[in-house]
């Protein structure tokens, strides 16, 4: 007798999950230059509360997209939609939002403060949110995490910077660095830069988790049907010009050029509560500037353990979700007068 009920619900809910668009006019970038139209995409989960203060900004992580992140929630997910309305948001560079391979050529650079900023223009002039209960996501989603309380650092009351980083390190941009040189010399070359992809996602892969963790769940018999796929994701992934956008806007990474290059004083600025998701092995985003800045601001920190480095994520869910879930349940952190 309940099965049309959690239909209805589960209709209901799909209804809202729908890919979603903005149209953002004149988009002012960091460069300088200027968007005069840029598509911001979306999905929405949950009911926005009368009081308009439950809404919760999940955006994209590194070649991702919002379809995604409807993984982490739910009850007993990184968010409860029962409790929260979630906007996830594609981030610029995304294929889906505007980027290389559907905006205007030749497509400007863009930055993480840049993905910030359509975000807040998405959230205060297409959705009518003044204030967010809490912003939070996932590597370059942390990244954009950490930008926003640095950005607006009085528009949520919680922040939740997962596997992110305030300022990437040396060992970071040895990563990032090798695989934009791979594409930028294909297409110096005039050939077609999705050749390159399987070199440029086997660099990536190996960095996603640990050696010990690939050599366990990898046997070196079963390297052929990895290789495989890494090929076939090459062909249908991401297009190699987004890929590199998004690279050179993780790379420029710095939320405390704005605060005189200091990240005290990016701390000092920083109303909202804030817990710091680091994972101890992450060979992708190093954790040591997360850490340090949450030390130096007394931002709360949980670190992942798990030998799955920037994957922990998924290989410690149910510690990180049940976190997370307790974290924004915490009664809003008054905001400074």
């Amino acid at each position: 007798m309940r099965i049309l009920p959690l239909l209805l619900a589960s209709s209901a809910l799909w209804a809202q999950s729908e890919q979603k668009f903005a149209e953002l006019r004149d988009l002012r970038l960091e460069s300088g230059a200027t968007l005069a139209s840029c598509r911001v995409g979306f999905r929405t989960y949950g009911t926005l509360d009368n009081a308009r203060s439950n809404a919760v900004l999940f955006p994209t992580w590194f070649s991702g997209n919002t379809e995604s992140l409807a993984a982490f929630l739910g009850p007993d997910k990184l968010v409860d939609t029962s409790r929260f309305f979630v906007i996830t948001v594609d981030a610029l560079g995304n294929g889906a939002s505007c980027s290389p391979s559907n905006g205007p050529k030749p497509f400007p650079a863009i930055t993480i403060r840049d993905m910030v900023h359509s975000q807040y223009r998405l959230l205060t002039e297409h959705l009518g949110i003044r204030r967010l209960h809490a912003v939070l996501g996932i590597s370059m989603g942390g990244m954009q995490t950490f930008e926003w309380i640095a950005a607006y650092p009085a528009f949520m009351d919680r922040a939740v910077p997962i596997i992110g980083s305030p300022k990437l390190t040396s060992a970071d941009l040895l990563l990032w660095q090798a695989e934009l040189a791979a594409i930028e010399a294909v297409q110096k070359a005039g050939a077609d830069p999705r050749t390159v992809m399987p070199a440029v996602l086997a660099m990536h892969q190996f960095a996603l988790t640990t050696p010990r963790n690939i050599v366990e769940k990898t046997p070196d018999s079963e390297y052929p049907t990895l290789q495989a796929k890494l090929e076939k994701d090459a062909r249908t992934g991401m297009d190699p010009l987004d890929w590199a956008a998004q690279l050179r806007a993780m790379m420029a990474q710095d939320i405390s050029r704005h605060y005189g290059n200091s990240m005290e004083r990016v701390g000092a600025a920083v109303q909202a509560k804030v817990l710091v998701v680091v994972a101890a092995q992450d060979h992708m985003v190093n954790p040591i500037p997360a850490l340090k800045l949450a030390s130096a601001a007394g931002f709360d920190v949980l670190q992942l353990n798990s030998d799955c480095g920037h994957m922990s994520t998924g290989c410690e869910a149910a510690r990180l979700s049940a976190a997370v879930a307790s974290f924004l349940r915490e009664n809003a952190r008054k905001r400074t007068q």
